[in-house]
């Protein structure tokens, strides 16, 4: 019974040795005093977006080698000069933001947000720093391209981003038929573009960007008689801050100290320097220059973003795998004899069922919100992205690892555990010189399809704000409005790493089994002629 006691120390020895890595390693998501942290998508032209270099004042953003421009980037530029802070850009999706701030991972969002009711009872908003307009952006040459009330919009099929007040606001459309909300302002334009929807609500000053760029699509602006009926604060847009923040008064001082003049000429200058409105060579047309463009501005960030994703997905299937490993024998060593080892020996499988069911079942998705802002939301642990993307990936791996290496162990013909007992092995002896190393070669192709989806599943990561391929794929189309070509370019590139690790684990296959195991069925057939 001692090699049980010990097997199960080093599972616990293990899995406290990742939360323990989880908690050491999280200074990039503790504010220093002297930082001010703003949050914000670097997706939603004009407000903000994020390109290769510093031009047009661009700003560095934190932990990444782009820079993050527009009218939110200037405004928090100018609110932590006025707190004498160092600005620092956090990257994030659009619904991680709130929580994100609530945890305390960045100190205020600055996104082109509006204060609205439902968002002031989790989060406290400034005094406004921009006024837009709602308008709704259509095909030019579309059935609803000539529309001047909300009446003609009837039967369009309309949409929204997600989590915004632009999705409420469709309900004020008589007869209208409501698409379901969308994920950012990419996606949306290229529904429209392709017919999929016939518009989508948005603010005048994405309104004139999208056109800009795209010439088929038209900006219609309704006047206040027949256009949505808002709030004040519906159609404002405020720096989001935590509940109580000391510094909310401070900031407000720093805004009212930015004339209107000045913050429409900030405007207008982020229009005209957002990416997707430079034409370049205007002589040089199709899908193949839009591609070689794209790979251009942002091949460089693709090609991080995809090593990031290779390294999240190797450590956490190894790591995942060991888990998986440690686990699957613990729960295949025969009950003891020992009342109190029994009774630990239960509770521990107990445990590990409930560690299996939770992370088989529930996505991944899920699980990275709830590690990553709930463990700082609940508990004050504050963890940085990487790592936490590392946790993750690895204990979601280690999950149906552990059902794999199950079911590889029993697969062990059941002779040789009874020649292994003959010649007097323990359990123990058993699993390390017997059953494990065929085990390890059983699971081989599992644990290689299990990289492969790692590989795929790290995009969900994004949500956390984890730099992956899919993420930067993200960032450049809501920089370039070009959603086909760049998320074209992203799947080329996941393919490639899928195929090419795929491929490698077919050559350490047959390295492991010999030239014997592949026997050609020419050869076969031939031998059979021959008898």
């Amino acid at each position: 019974m001692k090699k049980n006691s010990v097997t199960l120390t080093l599972i616990f020895t293990f899995i406290l040795s990742i939360f323990s890595l989880t908690t050491m390693v999280n200074a990039d998501d503790k504010t220093p005093s002297d930082q001010f942290r703003v949050g914000m998508e670097a997706g939603y032209a004009p407000f903000n977006w994020s390109q290769q270099t510093d031009a047009n004042d661009a700003y560095p953003i934190q932990g990444q080698n782009s820079f993050a421009g527009g009218y939110d980037v200037q405004i928090a530029k100018k609110v932590a000069e006025g707190l004498g802070k160092e600005l620092v850009i956090v990257q994030t999706k659009w619904d991680g933001l709130p929580p994100a701030l609530q945890s305390g991972k960045i100190d205020a969002i600055i996104a082109g947000m509006s204060p609205t009711a439902e968002r002031q009872k989790e989060i406290d908003f400034t005094d406004p720093y921009y006024e837009s307009e709602l308008v709704i952006v259509v095909q030019k040459d579309g059935k609803f391209a000539n529309a001047t009330s909300l009446e003609d919009l009837s039967g369009a099929k309309i949409t929204a981003q997600l989590n915004t007040f632009h999705y409420n606001v469709i309900d004020q459309i008589p007869g209208v038929d409501k698409q379901q909300a969308m994920d950012n302002f990419s996606a949306m334009r290229t529904a429209l573009a392709s017919g999929m929807i016939d518009g989508y609500v948005s603010e005048r000053p994405e309104g004139v960007t999208a056109t800009s760029v795209n010439p088929d699509l038209k900006m219609l602006e309704l006047d206040e008689a027949n256009g949505f009926q808002t709030n004040p604060e519906d159609v404002q847009i405020a720096v989001g801050m935590r509940k109580g923040d000391p510094d909310l008064q401070k900031v407000n001082q720093i805004l009212s100290g930015i004339s209107h003049d000045d913050r429409i000429a900030i405007m207008d200058q982020a229009i005209e320097d957002q990416p997707a409105s430079t034409d370049g060579d205007a002589e040089e047309t199709g899908l193949f220059h839009d591609f070689k463009t794209i790979w251009d501005q942002y091949g460089n960030m693709f090609l991080r973003g995809a090593g990031l994703t290779l390294f999240i997905a190797l450590i956490g299937t190894v790591v995942g795998t060991t888990l998986g490993l440690l686990i699957g024998v613990f729960r295949s060593i025969p009950e003891a004899d020992n009342k109190v080892t029994r009774f630990f020996q239960k509770v521990a499988n107990f445990l590990l069922s409930v560690y299996i069911e939770v992370f088989r079942g529930t996505p991944m998705m899920v699980q990275a919100m709830v590690i990553f802002y709930g463990l700082a939301l609940a508990f004050g642990i504050s963890l940085d992205r990487t790592i936490a993307a590392l946790f993750i990936v690895s204990i979601n791996t280690g999950a149906y690892m552990t059902e794999i290496v199950r079911g590889g162990i029993f697969a062990v013909d059941g002779g040789q555990f009874e020649a292994a007992q003959a010649i007097g092995m323990t359990h123990s002896q058993t699993m390390r010189k017997v059953v494990i190393p065929q085990v390890l070669r059983n699971i081989l192709p599992a644990t290689g399809n299990e990289f492969v989806i790692n590989i795929k599943d790290t995009a969900v990561l994004s949500v956390i704000g984890v730099a992956d391929l899919f993420f930067q794929g993200n960032s450049a189309s809501g920089a370039n409005f070009q959603f086909f070509q760049t998320f074209t370019i992203v799947g080329i590139i996941y393919l490639i790493m899928t195929f090419t690790i795929t491929r490698i684990l077919r050559v350490i296959e047959k390295k492991i089994d010999g030239p014997t195991a592949y026997t050609k069925i020419e050869e076969v057939n031939n031998a059979n002629l021959q008898e």
